[in-house]
């Protein structure tokens, strides 16, 4: 310890190069190493002001413990993997930022591992890998019909959850409820006096895709409304744009149902430059509520997925896997529809 001119010590500097230890924290806070293991693993009795006075150590050297020694210590490495689409598109990338910030809150580390596609064998290389490197459990963003089925081959010994909007995965799945909000959005225009609304689909093999189609389809069908030939984009504004340039020339087409927000933008671009005001001569509703929705031109009506919500969920299911506790096969997150400008004028 070094003593300060006004009385008070400070620990000895560490050499340069050292993080701080667990001895260097006992030490400083006059306590045994196994007294700092209680206090940072959470295991085993400790006093109250010995607990403090072991904090303030931790706090003032900046001990962060290792993860790998508290795993050996307590059989729990607190570690979640995740198998992810390397994609950069709002949905899986939303939802990954929503699992882990879960994981994170509850003071879990997590541990990525990406896959290029949804193959099968890729996602299950990916499971096995994360399974070696010692966590608890993994969640598979599995946005894809093959996603869902490359489960049936995972390895049997590491606790799963999927984030997909299937009833066939053999394992608990977790998803915002796309069906419901394709419903609302259709439902919406409809009821702003349209006698059917066009839908502009995702790409085939995404269950996101099916979902928002059938949740469209169903309101159509419901109300007895014409139901207009399917016209599938891939996700992008360039598509939506091309598909938009196509619709220009049909007739009838005053209601527009968009299965992301970013083909969306796309529409709005053709449409307006076709001199189609929008909402007065087409409305339009997309799907995400990505962060630009409310500032495209117009603001954008859209159906708004809750991710810290969906993370949060799937973290609970996942754990509750862990710990050998009963999970539902299926849990869902409300959709929510928002409404803005681009549908935001009655029909005359």
């Amino acid at each position: 310890m070094v003593r300060r001119s006004d009385g008070t010590s400070e620990p000895e500097p560490l050499p340069a190069g050292r993080p701080p230890s667990l001895a260097d924290v006992a030490a400083l806070a006059g306590v045994s190493h196994m007294t700092v293991s209680r206090v940072v693993n959470g295991a085993g009795p400790v006093r109250a002001d010995t607990r403090r006075r072991v904090l303030d150590a931790i706090e003032r050297l900046g001990y962060r413990p290792n993860s790998l020694a508290r795993g050996l210590a307590t059989g729990r490495s607190r570690t979640l993997g995740v198998v992810a689409l390397d994609s950069v598109l709002y949905g899986p990338a939303s939802t990954l930022f929503g699992v882990e910030n879960a994981a994170r809150e509850a003071g879990y580390g997590v541990s990525v591992a990406s896959v290029s596609a949804p193959e099968r064998s890729l996602i299950v290389d990916a499971v096995e890998s994360l399974r070696r490197q010692g966590v608890e459990g993994a969640v598979v963003i599995a946005p894809h019909v093959a996603a869902g089925r490359a489960l049936e081959t995972a390895p049997r010994d590491v606790p799963l959850v999927a984030v997909a909007d299937t009833d066939e995965a053999p394992v608990p799945v977790v998803a915002v409820d796309q069906r419901d909000g394709a419903r609302r959005a259709t439902e919406h225009l409809l009821a702003l006096g349209h006698e059917t609304v066009w839908h502009i689909a995702g790409p085939h093999g995404w269950l996101e895709t099916q979902a928002r189609e059938e949740g469209w389809r169903a309101v159509l069908s419901g109300r007895g409304a014409d139901e207009p030939p399917v016209l599938r984009g891939d996700w992008s504004p360039r598509s939506g744009y091309e598909i938009g340039r196509e619709l220009i020339g049909r007739d009838g087409v005053d209601a527009v149902f968009v299965a992301n927000d970013q083909m969306a933008l796309g529409l709005l671009r053709a449409l307006s430059e076709a001199g189609r005001k929008v909402p007065e001569d087409v409305r339009v509703a997309g799907f995400d509520d990505v962060p630009e929705a409310a500032y495209f031109s117009p603001p954008l009506t859209t159906v708004r997925q809750d991710f810290l919500a969906l993370g949060r969920k799937t973290f609970d299911r996942l754990l509750s896997r862990i710990e050998g506790r009963e999970t539902p096969a299926r849990s869902v997150v409300p959709a929510e529809l928002i409404v803005r400008e681009s549908t935001g004028m009655r029909k005359s």
